[in-house]
């Protein structure tokens, strides 16, 4: 008789996480849940609510009749994602740390806690996403150690494992999971990968999992004011995944956030079109590029086009579809490819044809990676692309696998902008009586 495969999967304490466990066990699995705890705070009623996130887990588990078990990463949350992202606002960029978080924490720390203590064939998660690989054949993966360097031996790891988008396109998730490593991508599971948002809630409703089924879909990730780490109280909840919940939604608490850890770099909101001051700010760091500045006095709506680290002052442009807000050039960092390092057809033409998104669930955008040496890639855009942000990822696709992503570090200035300069260059006089 075959032993049964022993499968670990992460329970957020919500619906998704649960209804994974559910299916796996209906495979004959032997599930063991585990709920990570990354950050403790507290709701607008001063419940914690990592607590009670911990209490639907174990419920969850109690209701399935699988092993529970809880493990805390918040020093290693803090150190890998939070601290990153207080050093990308101060150099005035957009973080995402969601797509960190799964690097770091859910598929690093859990994927190793999981194999190394609890005996896991594999790992599982609630992700809408797939991959190339059937149930039997993650149990057949063995680990492999990944040559180092900056272009791995093409030869030295084969049959890579894909990560490929969810049936249900509005709720696939890869876009969070492009940071993962093969090692952890070749043994995980994503059970709700061929579904719906809609049945998953139906196999909740149809299996006594109400208590999850009713509470709200998550936003992101909390994060909270300066507190004593080592006690970790933490008083308010705010949400601060860009990606998700948009810069312009933000409650005011989050530019209390940055404030409180970075220090204040008051500047001026300048219009693009005449350099004329419209007001004040308190931190250049506390706005992204697209995002509506509020801007007291004014009664229409103007946007972030452009920040001036040295200045400290923020560009601002009139109406939401002004052209200074569209840009069609960037250039990456170091590009993490999930299967193949770079794409063969890269390697082989310097350039590719693909798609990629720097937002979740924005549209996929066709475009042109030309490689660099170092490993990262300019990005260019066959139509101008709104509100482009430092920081940022840009997640590349070809047809329906995702092929990793890169931070954005760099962008080409926007058509209005060259524009702008040709303008003011015709505008100036040629003549001996000019400076060199």
């Amino acid at each position: 008789m075959q032993v049964a495969r022993r499968v670990v999967c992460a329970l957020s304490g919500g619906v998704d996480s649960a209804v994974a466990a559910l299916l796996l066990k209906r495979r004959g699995y032997q599930v063991t849940g585990v709920f990570m705890k990354n950050w403790d705070s507290l709701d607008e009623h001063g419940v914690c609510t990592a607590d009670r996130d911990c209490e639907d887990a174990y419920r969850v588990c109690q209701i399935l009749d699988i092993p529970f078990h809880q493990v805390s990463y918040v020093k290693e949350y803090w150190n890998e994602v939070f601290s990153d992202f207080l050093n990308e606002y101060e150099k005035g960029r957009t973080p995402n740390p969601d797509i960190m978080c799964n690097k770091h924490i859910k598929f690093s720390c859990f994927y190793h806690y999981a194999v190394d203590n609890l005996g896991a064939d594999a790992v599982a998660t609630g992700h809408y996403a797939r991959t190339s690989l059937e149930d039997e054949e993650v149990f057949e993966q063995k680990h492999i150690k990944r040559p180092q360097g900056l272009f791995r031996n093409r030869f030295e790891v084969r049959n890579a494992v894909k990560l490929l988008q969810a049936a249900d396109s509005f709720k696939d998730q890869t876009f969070f999971l492009s940071q993962v490593s093969q090692d952890a991508l070749r043994r995980t599971i994503f059970p709700l990968g061929g579904l719906t948002k809609s049945f998953v809630k139906k196999i909740a409703a149809e299996n006594r999992l109400h208590h999850v089924l009713q509470k709200k879909e998550s936003m992101g990730i909390c994060f909270v004011g300066k507190r004593n780490f080592e006690h970790f109280i933490l008083q308010v909840s705010i949400l601060t995944t860009w990606t998700s919940c948009p810069p312009q939604t933000w409650a005011p608490s989050v530019m209390e956030l940055c404030l409180q850890y970075l220090q204040p770099r008051p500047g001026k909101f300048v219009s693009v079109e005449d350099n004329k001051v419209l007001g004040t700010h308190k931190g250049w760091f506390l706005y992204t590029l697209g995002q509506r500045a509020k801007i007291s006095g004014m009664r229409e709506p103007w946007f972030v086009v452009e920040k001036d680290s040295a200045k400290g002052d923020v560009l601002v442009a009139p109406r939401t579809d002004h052209p200074a807000l569209y840009r069609d050039l960037l250039r990456t960092g170091r590009v993490h490819w999930i299967a193949e390092e770079p794409p063969a057809a890269l390697i082989r033409d310097k350039m590719m044809e693909c798609h990629f998104r720097f937002r979740h669930q924005m549209a996929l955008v066709p475009c042109v990676l030309t490689l660099n040496q170092d490993g990262t890639v300019w990005v260019t855009a066959v139509t101008a692309v709104r509100a482009l942000a430092p920081g940022q990822f840009a997640v590349f696709y070809k047809g329906d696998e995702c092929l990793g992503s890169g931070k954005i570090l760099r962008l080409g200035p926007s058509a209005y902008t060259l524009h702008k300069g040709r303008s003011r260059a015709s505008a100036v006089p040629e003549g001996p009586h000019l400076a060199p």
